[in-house]
């Protein structure tokens, strides 16, 4: 017997179904805009209802999911477990320290942005010290390409990176979008930085800078940017944004070097 084939059976024979199922539920309730009744998860999943009755009732009792108005949606925990992992943990505590100092220089609120799979998801956030402001939540979740600071992550990627988030797009972009896409990104390399109108509020200019550890680049720091009537200082709060994402890369850095 070749080594491929004892690998492949001992794949076999060390299966998990009830992991499994636990698994597809959870993958079936990433992908959802609304929430999935017991019923419609069993549908999906092409199981019977005696499969996963237990399994939807254990991963509601350890938080993994929670049932709302409509139907069983997934919680923050998953995230929580995900960003208690070590690089992560180091990157939010490293930022957010020269995040409270920007917000309180510029006057805005900022965030910083990671790439999972083909989506950007927001990692940290700090409120503006204004009594009024915009700010996005921690986990908020949007497609690479449908957000600023998804663009800035895509941008400044290697090609064959941004060939293998491109593949994960949901919806796929059409050939026009895909040279659009392209073209976009090769402009906010160019320029060092992504700047857009908001693609859901008026008035609202979305602001993003690369945040590297090492050659990589592996965050994005984001400002949602509400000009105040009385002045117009986004290009103070650009360079004050780049200024903060380059010194959050030099704390990576020397962490890394410490470490």
């Amino acid at each position: 017997m070749t080594a491929e084939a004892d690998e492949g059976k001992g794949r076999d024979l060390y299966r998990a179904p009830a992991l499994e199922k636990g698994l597809d539920v959870l993958e079936a309730l990433s992908g959802i805009r609304e929430p999935l009744t017991a019923t419609a998860i069993v549908q999906r999943l092409g199981r019977s209802t005696g499969e996963l009755f237990r399994i939807i009732q254990v991963l509601e009792r350890r938080g993994y999911i929670t049932q709302g108005r409509g139907g069983y949606v997934l919680s923050p925990r998953l995230f929580e477990v995900g960003i208690a992992r070590a690089p992560v943990r180091d990157l939010t505590e490293t930022a957010l320290p020269i995040m409270r100092d920007l917000a309180e220089r510029v006057r805005q609120s900022c965030h910083l942005a990671i790439a999972i799979g083909g989506d950007m998801v927001v990692l940290a956030r700090v409120e503006s010290p204004e009594q009024l402001g915009f700010s996005v939540r921690v986990g908020y979740r949007r497609p690479l390409h449908r957000s600023t600071s998804g663009l800035c992550l895509y941008a400044f990627q290697p090609p064959a990176r941004r060939a293998e988030w491109a593949a994960l797009f949901d919806p796929a972009p059409d050939a026009a979008e895909r040279a659009r896409l392209a073209e976009l990104a090769d402009a906010i390399v160019a320029q060092g930085y992504a700047d857009q109108p908001s693609r859901y509020t008026e008035g609202v200019r979305d602001l993003a800078a690369p945040i590297r550890r090492g050659d990589a680049v592996e965050a994005a720091l984001a400002m949602p940017f509400l000009k105040p009537r009385d002045r117009d200082d986004a290009d103070a709060a650009i360079a004050e944004l780049r200024i903060a994402a380059a010194a959050i890369s030099r704390a990576l850095l020397g962490s890394d070097q410490s470490a």
